[in-house]
């Protein structure tokens, strides 16, 4: 590891701040479950962070010399429902990098009769976003969990980096 000791808390930061990320964006979905009306006009849409973890140029040196065709981005989360829309939290780690892009959900709005509401049609429906506060609160335990595991993995770290030293 080139990046001698302090490579694990480098990856594990990449992770902090992603999850971070995640976090901010579940927040920003909760926040906005009932907005009808956003600046275009439309329902608030739903946003996801999406995740990708690209492997460097040593893995693509090493592939291609061993004949391999291998591509730099090795594995990405990406569901086909979602256009991608921007990217935050780039990190280059020696080799490792982990982005998070930011893409709304394409999927429906919901559709609820209320004739009361300021923006409800002729007929009385209202478009809602694509917003479920369940599946909004499992992902923000999932990104909370995440960031647990991130910060025992930077507590350990230190751990072993004061136990080599009483060495």
């Amino acid at each position: 590891m080139s990046e001698g000791l302090f490579g694990a808390i480098k990856i594990s930061a990449s992770g902090l701040r992603g999850q971070r990320t995640k976090m901010d964006v579940v927040a920003r979905n909760l926040a906005n479950a009932e907005t009808t009306r956003t600046a275009d006009g439309t329902p608030y849409r739903r946003q996801r962070a999406i995740f990708e973890q690209v492997l460097g140029d040593k893995l693509q040196r090493h592939s291609l010399n061993m004949g391999y065709g291998v591509e730099n981005r090795m594995t990405r989360t990406h569901p086909g429902h979602m256009s991608e829309s921007g990217r935050s939290g780039t990190s280059m780690i020696s080799g490792v990098t982990s982005e998070v892009a930011v893409a709304q959900d394409a999927s429906e709005f919901r559709v609820v009769f209320d004739p009361g509401h300021p923006d409800a049609d002729e007929q009385g429906y209202v478009l809602m976003p694509n917003v479920n506060p369940i599946t909004e609160m499992v992902d923000m335990i999932t990104a909370s969990r995440a960031y647990e595991a991130n910060v025992s993995a930077v507590q350990t770290a230190k751990d072993m980096f004061n136990d080599a030293l009483k060495i």
